[in-house]
C-alpha cells in the first residue's frame, strides 16, 4: 500500500483539503476514489473532509486505494528495467515486442512481461504506459505505478529518439513542420497531408556517412508514426522502413530507438532522466556506416526544463 504525505506550508493556511490537494497535483478524480473507495484523508492522524480547512503544519496523508489489475495473462517476454520506485517504472523494450495486446498480436507483449515481472516477485498490478512505441522500434517505454503518478507522468514526460535514415543529410539541426492524416489505402500508414493534424518533429544529424546518417529526433507532437513519416517526407526514409520508402536490406526493422526519457518524479517533482544505448542491430549498422563518432548520448538534449 501507497501512502502519500503532504506537510501544509504557511501559505495554503485555511484552505480547503480538496483545494490543497489540487495544488499537490492530485486529480479530481484519486480525490473522489480515496473518498469513496479509500480510507479517506487524514490531518495529524484525525480524519478530515475535503470541504474542511487544512493549517500551516499539518501533515495530510492518505493511501492510495487499490485499483483493477489489468486483465493481462503474465508470460516471459524478453525486456529490461531501465528504471523503477514505487510510482514509475522505464522498461527496455526490444524490437518485434508490442506494447499492448491487439487484435493481431494477443499475447507476448511488453504488458505480458510486466505483469510476469511482478507475478515472479509475489506482487500483482497493473501496466500503465505513459508513452507508446511502435512494435518494431525499441528502447524506453515510462509506465505510471499507480493513478497518482500516471497524470504528472504524463505531463512532464519528454522523449529523444535515435533514428538512421537514408541518405547523407548535413549535420546539426533540423525540423519538419508538416501536418500529418491517416492513408486512405492504409489500415496503418500515415502521409503528410493539408487536411492532417499539426506535427512538429525537430531533429539534430549527429553523424553522417555516404549512405546513411545518425538523428536525435524530438518529436513535439505525438501523431502516430510521426518521425517516420516525416523523414520520409524530406526525402530521408529510416533504413529499415519499408512502409514509407525505406529498404530493409542492411536492416530489417525500421531504425528508430526511443534512447532517452526525462521527466518529473511524480511525488518529489525531482528532474530524472533515464538513457539507453543503441540496441544491437542499430549498433551493427551504425558502425557499418561509420555513425557512431563525434556524438554521446549522455550530451543530447531532451525536455525543455529536464536536461
Amino acid at each position: 500500500m501507497t501512502v502519500l504525505r503532504y506537510t501544509v506550508p504557511p501559505e495554503n493556511e485555511g484552505c480547503k483539503l480538496g483545494l490543497f490537494l489540487r495544488l499537490q497535483g492530485v486529480t479530481a478524480g484519486l480525490i473522489k476514489s480515496v473518498k469513496y473507495d479509500g480510507d479517506g484523508f487524514y490531518a495529524d492522524d484525525q480524519p478530515i473532509r475535503t470541504n474542511e480547512p487544512v493549517h500551516a503544519g499539518q501533515c495530510i496523508r492518505f493511501a492510495l486505494p487499490p485499483e483493477q489489475e489489468t486483465s493481462v495473462t503474465p508470460q516471459p517476454v524478453p525486456f529490461s528495467i531501465a528504471y523503477e520506485d514505487d510510482f514509475a517504472a522505464v522498461l527496455n523494450k526490444p524490437a518485434g515486442i508490442a506494447v499492448h495486446p491487439t487484435l493481431n498480436y494477443p499475447d507476448g507483449t511488453l504488458a505480458n512481461g510486466w505483469l510476469y515481472y511482478l507475478q515472479q516477485r509475489g506482487k500483482s498490478g497493473i501496466f500503465r504506459p505513459v508513452n507508446r512505441i511502435d512494435k518494431n522500434t525499441s528502447g524506453l517505454v515510462l509506465c505510471a505505478k499507480n493513478a497518482f503518478a500516471a497524470p504528472l507522468l504524463a505531463g512532464s514526460a519528454h522523449k529523444c529518439y535515435l533514428a538512421i535514415v537514408q541518405g547523407t543529410m548535413p549535420l546539426g539541426p533540423g525540423r519538419v513542420e508538416a501536418p500529418i492524416a491517416r492513408r486512405g489505402d492504409s489500415i496503418i500508414g500515415r502521409y503528410v497531408c493539408a487536411d492532417g493534424k499539426y506535427s512538429l518533429t525537430e531533429y539534430a544529424v549527429l553523424a553522417a556517412g555516404p549512405g546513411h546518417s545518425l538523428l536525435a529526433c524530438w518529436p513535439r507532437t505525438g501523431r502516430t508514426h510521426q518521425i517516420r513519416v516525416h523523414m520520409s517526407y524530406i526525402g530521408h526514409p529510416l533504413a529499415g522502413d519499408t512502409l514509407y520508402g525505406g529498404s530493409d536490406i542492411l536492416l530489417r526493422r525500421h531504425a528508430l530507438h526511443c534512447g532517452i526519457l526525462a521527466f518529473a518524479h511524480p511525488l518529489t517533482g525531482e528532474p530524472l532522466r533515464v538513457e539507453c544505448p543503441l540496441p544491437e542491430d542499430m549498433a551493427a549498422l551504425a558502425r557499418q556506416e561509420k555513425l557512431l563518432t563525434g556524438w554521446q548520448l549522455h550530451s543530447l538534449p531532451c525536455g525543455a526544463d529536464l536536461t
